[in-house]
């Protein structure tokens, strides 16, 4: 019999259950002899032994289905070595329990933090196969990852929604969208939703700038403004400044809940005119997943089986131009994949009037 672990680690998205489907069907038309064995709640159930034998029909009928049948948590890679309330060793824990259950590999669908704790348990000699789950499309050696459209198309739509609203009251909406470190689900959105402004964590911004645009849209005869802004947004004083200054200025100064509130209040100062913010928030990981998503993860779900049956373990499923291929986890651990403030689509925003606020 062939024991396969599978868990689902981090945040959740839209498609860890397109994905796991994707892997489990291969997998059972692969072999005769499978048995595939689910992890609750992400690594968190490799540790404390919790989990389940999943079936066949198990995985029908949830291609179409967001979040994830197995669960999740984050369990931070920085913690992973420091024992538990208990003084349990988490990473001899999850070994105990990959050799107790006789896997022959464990599956694991998850993003950076996940991927580093892959990695963790590959050099701690266990058989890995994982694949690349996360909305910020942030991982480092794949061009895309499972969730980000899907993603994209809820923040897309809340912009969509945010022009009608702005356009009646003539006002400055500006809509925060995930992406925690990284600027790809709002420039996407900020593009598909027609934003005049798109602020990215990887383009410091100048607040007289994004003031400037503003109200050279109303001298314009513009009635309102909508700005994309990453959470991760950041401006061109704080980037100067080091972890431990900038720390420091945020504990001293007005605390606004988020860059969106911060830079909001300043638009209001400088413009004089009403500003409002919206949050969509963790709609942004909800819902169904799109229809690219679901063919993405069908394909990096197959992809994975074929790596198990060939047993060529250590990789994560990865895209690169275009196609399904795979990287060694040693390679991608710890790596994140920024939008280069220089790459085409940038140039190609900046070049029908959208504003990045740096210049």
């Amino acid at each position: 019999m062939r024991r396969i672990g599978m868990l689902t680690s981090g945040g959740d998205c839209q498609c860890l259950n397109a994905t796991m489907r994707g892997v489990a069907k291969s997998l059972y038309n692969m072999f005769d002899d499978v048995e595939i064995i689910g992890f609750e709640d992400g690594y968190k159930g490799l540790m404390y032994a919790d989990y389940r034998i999943m079936k066949p029909e198990d995985f029908s009928g949830i291609l179409t289905k967001g979040g994830t049948i197995l669960g999740t948590s984050r369990q931070p890679f920085k913690m992973m070595r420091v024992p538990d309330e208990n003084g349990l060793d988490k990473v001899e824990s999850m070994k105990h329990t990959y050799k107790k259950l006789k896997l022959e590999c464990l599956v694991v669908l998850g993003g950076n933090g996940s991927q580093k704790t892959a990695n963790l348990l590959r050099e701690e000699g266990l058989n890995i196969v994982s694949l690349p789950k996360t909305i910020d499309n942030d991982l480092w050696g794949t061009d895309m990852t499972f969730g980000f459209y899907s993603a994209v198309n809820i923040a897309t739509q809340a912009i969509d929604c945010i022009h009608t609203t702005a356009s009646s009251h003539g006002r400055i909406f500006i809509v925060e969208i995930m992406g925690h470190k990284v600027g790809w689900v709002t420039l996407y959105a900020g593009i598909a939703g027609g934003a005049d402004i798109i602020l990215l964590p990887e383009i410091p911004y100048d607040i007289q700038v994004i003031s400037d645009a503003v109200q050279r849209r109303a001298k314009e005869g513009k009635r309102f403004s909508i700005l994309a802004v990453a959470e991760g947004a950041i401006s061109k004083e704080d980037a100067s400044l080091s972890k431990k200054e900038l720390k420091k200025k945020k504990e001293s100064g007005m605390q606004y809940p988020s860059a969106a509130y911060e830079i909001g209040a300043r638009l209001e100062e400088l413009t004089g005119q009403e500003v409002r913010v919206t949050v969509p928030g963790h709609t942004q990981r909800g819902g169904e997943p799109c229809p690219y998503d679901r063919v993405l993860s069908t394909q990096l779900g197959a992809a994975a089986a074929e790596l198990i049956r060939n047993q060529e373990y250590g990789y994560m499923v990865c895209v690169k131009n275009n196609e399904i291929d795979k990287i060694p986890l040693s390679e991608i651990a710890g790596k994140l994949k920024y939008v280069d403030p220089n790459s085409a689509i940038i140039r190609q925003a900046k070049a029908v009037g959208i504003s990045f606020g740096d210049e």
